[in-house]
């Protein structure tokens, strides 16, 4: 690595440490505002469990957000301060082409990248659970289609399905309990229940006001009883499908969440797909907005840094509602949440190699 390399490396990362020093104390600030009178509500809660469980992952959960946006600025803040300086025209009258200069820009991003990759799939999705177990104690009012879900159904198996009119979350307990097993495409078995309650430290059913009916070829055979304690292929968390859910698995858990929910029979699944693209998508766009943001400020501009400024600001809201109509759009039934996610980075990617093309000609 030579000098140019290291040069450039440490106005990378000192200019990204300063930008990211500046947003989140920012948005602590603007945070604690909102919710100070909330925090006063609980006699109980201490300042150390708000600092710890609260506003240190509130730094992980958003630092991780802003890095890319972070990095893009930074880059075109020193850039443009280094196009200010004349010291890009001195490296271009060294020989050293445009592609040569980007070479730093890009190992910077690729450190930004894979820590960004290990970030999102795995520690970020910790952070969630305890921040938003936090906020659900502590700070929201708890929504109704949260705690109570209506109209389930699961796909045990080729043959194995069950119904529930209702369930709640907090009790963990279902109304309208029916499990069905078929031999092709006649019914078996079937079983009734006016509820059914999870027993976590046994890991089975209790099923109360039960009826099984077996369904043979000359007869039908009825049994019925108050109280029944069973074992089925799933468990109580299977039964959830709600969107913070997905925020709060690693992605190896979700990505085994998603597959089991696939086999059973869940018809939407794309909030969840949306979450586990967005945790590679927004990683890689550190290499995207490095590329767009070298090829916009390398150029000396009338003007001066300010307007390199104005307009990386002004791309950065372009690109922060792309992604949240990119989010909204993806957990459609019908849309095909992998492209739709990766929009974003398309479109922006095209306008760097566009900028890019342009510079190396020069």
């Amino acid at each position: 690595m030579g000098i140019l390399d290291k040069y450039i490396l440490k106005k990378y990362f000192s200019s990204l440490i300063l930008v990211l020093a500046l947003l989140i104390p920012i948005a602590i600030a603007i945070d604690v505002s909102e919710k100070v009178d909330k925090f006063l509500r609980h006699a109980d809660l201490s300042l150390g469990t708000i600092l710890k469980d609260y506003y240190l992952n509130f730094i992980i959960i958003y630092g991780n957000t802003f890095l890319p946006l972070a990095l893009f600025i930074a880059v075109i803040f020193f850039t443009s301060k280094l196009a200010e300086n004349t010291e890009i025209i001195a490296i271009h009258s060294a020989k050293i082409s445009f592609t040569r200069f980007l070479r730093p820009y890009f190992i910077g991003a690729t450190i930004v990248t894979v820590i960004a990759l290990v970030m999102n799939h795995f520690a970020v999705p910790n952070s969630n659970k305890t921040f938003e177990e936090f906020h659900r104690t502590y700070l929201a009012k708890k929504k109704l289609n949260e705690s109570y879900l209506t109209n389930i159904n699961l796909q045990l198996g080729p043959n194995d399905y069950v119904f529930l009119k209702s369930y709640s979350v907090d009790t963990k307990v279902g109304y309208g309990f029916s499990y069905e097993k078929f031999e092709g495409t006649k019914l078996k078995y079937k079983l009734f229940a006016d509820n059914v309650r999870w027993v976590e430290k046994d890991s089975t059913f209790k099923l109360t006001n039960y009826k099984k009916r077996f369904l043979l070829n000359d007869r039908d055979i009825i049994e019925s009883g108050s109280k029944l304690d069973t074992a089925f292929s799933f468990t109580a968390e299977d039964l959830i499908y709600v969107d913070y859910m997905a925020k709060e698995m690693n992605s190896i858990k979700l990505n085994e969440f998603i597959n089991t929910s696939k086999d059973r029979g869940v018809s939407n699944l794309n909030v969840y797909l949306v979450e586990l693209h967005k945790r590679t998508s927004l990683p890689v766009s550190s290499y995207i907005l490095t590329f767009l943001a070298v090829s916009l400020s390398s150029k000396k501009r009338r003007g001066g840094m300010g307007v390199n400024l104005a307009i990386g600001i002004s791309l950065m809201f372009v690109y922060v509602f792309l992604l949240k109509i990119a989010e909204v759009l993806g957990a459609g039934a019908n849309t095909n949440s992998l492209f739709v996610v990766w929009l974003p980075n398309i479109a922006f990617g095209a306008l760097a190699v566009y900028l890019y093309l342009r510079n190396a000609k020069n």
